[in-house]
């Protein structure tokens, strides 16, 4: 691994995508490997609550303590859901095994997770999120530095990918101060199917602005700091690969900002072979091919936080 970056302050990443079965979990693994072999301190969450696989991912067995413990006000340390793995610097809380107790969190309850997770001690922070679009794994996803998307070079996972966007995107304007005057005009246009000769997002704030400019300026101002970064799994062909430039031209015309494409990954068959013996998949093939596109990936990263 090439060790000549390193962050300078803490960082959260957060690894979303609106599909299951892209592989967030597997890129979530490697991608804390990577980091700590670099040297950084790393802590990687699963936030799939209800779904938690993430340990499997790192080679450990399924850990005593989780978040539904914490949750369920069984543990009050939350440094106690801290577990080792391979690798010293590189930690695991493992997510909720118990669904329904994690399935509506409600907001004060977030909230304080949230702060106990982004208070943890650790050069970066590591959010494997679940699939889909709840307000759980979106606003988990928001609350990072970095959100990351992972997704397959096939239709239906870049459709959910461009949907979890649009509910990011959806979920950050409505935040915005005073934005709750014009929160029917946001719903009403954001709540329609991409494509077609539907209004765009960037066509949304327009139509905003005539109406309230400080809100416009407002989302606008917001929206300037929303760069997330796209990775495609499973490549096997160059078509595959340019489907991540597609995607950034989709965004910067559809919803007004810049995507980072941070990188790809190739199909490879020591993917499967790691998942069958539950080892961590960069450890148990140190010189497999995959090892370069994660480290190309990580400096891609940590340069854009640079």
């Amino acid at each position: 691994m090439n060790k000549e970056k390193l962050l300078t302050s803490k960082e959260v990443w957060a690894i979303g995508g609106g599909k299951g079965g892209v592989g967030k979990s597997l890129t979530s693994a490697n991608l804390a490997i990577c980091l700590a072999i670099m040297g950084h301190k790393v802590i990687a969450i699963d936030l799939d609550l209800g779904g938690a696989n993430l340990h499997t991912c790192l080679g450990v067995s399924i850990p005593a303590l989780t978040l539904s413990d914490f949750i369920s006000k069984k543990v009050k340390n939350f440094a106690d859901l801290l577990v080792d793995t391979p690798l010293n610097n590189l930690k695991l809380i493992s997510g909720a095994q118990d669904e329904l107790a994690v399935a509506n969190l409600k907001h004060m309850q977030k909230s304080k997770l949230l702060k106990h997770l982004h208070d943890l001690e650790a050069d970066i922070i590591l959010f494997d999120l679940g699939a889909g679009t709840t307000f759980n794994t979106i606003d988990f996803f928001i609350s990072a530095d970095k959100g990351i998307l992972v997704t397959l070079p096939e239709p239906t996972a870049i459709e959910n990918t461009y949907r979890f966007i649009k509910s990011v995107f959806q979920r950050k304007i409505k935040s915005v101060e005073g934005a709750i005057e014009v929160a029917p005009l946001i719903d009403k246009m954001m709540n329609t199917k991409i494509g077609g000769h539907q209004t765009s997002p960037v066509e949304m704030i327009k139509k905003i602005k005539e109406i309230n400019p400080t809100i416009a300026n407002r989302m606008e101002d917001d929206l300037k700091s929303f760069h997330p970064a796209l990775i495609i799994n499973q490549v096997r062909d160059q078509g595959d690969v340019d489907i991540g430039y597609s995607m950034q031209t989709v965004c910067r015309k559809y919803f007004g900002f810049e995507m980072n494409y941070a990188g790809y990954i190739t199909h490879n068959e020591d993917v499967l072979s790691a998942v069958k013996k539950r080892k961590p998949l960069l450890l148990e093939f140190p010189h497999s091919n995959l090892v370069s596109h994660f480290d190309s990936i990580v400096h891609n990263l940590i340069k854009s936080s640079l």
